[in-house]
């Protein structure tokens, strides 16, 4: 299979504070499938380092209070041409990211409270049918799904 990978869970320094959050478990699809890193944030045009950024409402806002909306949604449709040009089977993205999320993200007031949700890559790959995991759910990955 081919798998589209944030990049950060493969060790890749591109998160927000620009460090990575390798995963033994997304090194270990290596193995036996392909995989695509990906960074929705840098593909928006955003820097890494950058200001932890949330959502709010229909917005993404960083800790700065800017407005980086415009940049995430380059970010979701850059990766799903990505995904689709590629022709990738699946995503496992950083869970409670803004931007990869999927099920649960942060709550928009930076105090690391939680709701349910999905970071805007992960929605817009979800409205295009993909089937998209993060590193906490990727125990329930089976290649015959």
């Amino acid at each position: 299979m081919r798998i589209l990978v944030s990049a950060c869970l493969l060790g890749v320094c591109c998160r927000y504070d620009g460090q990575s959050k390798a995963c033994l478990a997304a090194l270990e699809l290596l193995k036996h499938h392909e995989l695509i890193p990906i960074c929705p944030e840098q593909l928006g045009g955003l820097p890494t380092p950058r200001p932890p950024a949330e959502i709010q409402g229909n917005r993404v806002i960083n800790r700065e209070r800017t407005d980086v909306t415009a940049q995430y949604q380059k970010g979701a449709e850059e990766t799903t041409r990505l995904y689709q040009v590629l022709g990738c089977d699946c995503a496992v993205l950083k869970a409670r990211s803004p931007s990869c999320g999927c099920g649960e993200i942060y709550d928009g007031s930076f105090s690391g409270a939680l709701v349910p949700g999905d970071g805007i890559t992960a929605q817009a790959l979800k409205r295009r049918g993909v089937r998209v995991l993060t590193e906490e759910t990727l125990t329930t990955f089976d290649d015959a799904e």
